[in-house]
């Protein structure tokens, strides 16, 4: 077991059904997935770059991405209706822990003037979504192997109801939230 799921279930559980109330231990929130998302820009005119962003999703999330096609043609992008233009990987479980635990205490410290994330970016519903600049901070990555700094976006799904009980889910399980 992992131990950012140890974590959830001896610490955050109680915390969460004192603050909130919770009669029932099935109302405690919990997390559901983490979609990890990398659109790709440069896919149209080089079809190697999905294949170096995937590679690179795959090393940092130890699962094999899904390449995503665009739904409808836009001129203005000169977009064909199902050209490649990302990669997504949806983690659940063990791996959705263990990529967090790693998250949270490797990879966030690491960014270059790191004071914490922004404890606003949640979408009314539960979720948390993180944007990050380049695939860089992830220490797995080298370096020299990398053809173009890519950004991603992570989303944290989660079974809370509000906003700001799934803010405290989080900083439970210890998301560097800004102060």
């Amino acid at each position: 077991m992992s131990r950012l799921k140890e974590k959830y279930e001896n610490e955050v559980v109680p915390a969460l059904k004192q603050k909130f109330n919770y009669k029932n231990i099935m109302e405690v929130p919990r997390l559901e997935k983490v979609v990890i998302n990398m659109g790709i820009s440069d896919a149209r005119e080089n079809p190697k770059a999905i294949d170096a962003a995937t590679n690179d999703l795959a090393i940092i999330t130890g699962q094999k991405p899904v390449v995503t096609k665009a739904k409808k043609s836009i001129a203005a992008f000169k977009l064909r209706k199902g050209m490649p233009i990302g990669a997504k990987v949806t983690l659940r479980a063990e791996k959705m822990y263990d990529f967090l635990d790693k998250l949270f205490n490797i990879d966030l410290p690491r960014v270059r003037d790191f004071k914490g994330v922004s404890p606003d970016a949640f979408d009314g519903r539960g979720n948390y979504t993180l944007g990050i600049k380049e695939q860089l901070i992830f220490p797995e990555i080298d370096y020299d192997k990398i053809d173009r700094v890519r950004g991603m976006d992570i989303t944290i799904v989660t079974t809370a109801k509000t906003d700001e009980e799934a803010r405290e889910l989080l900083k439970n399980l210890g998301m560097p939230f800004a102060s």
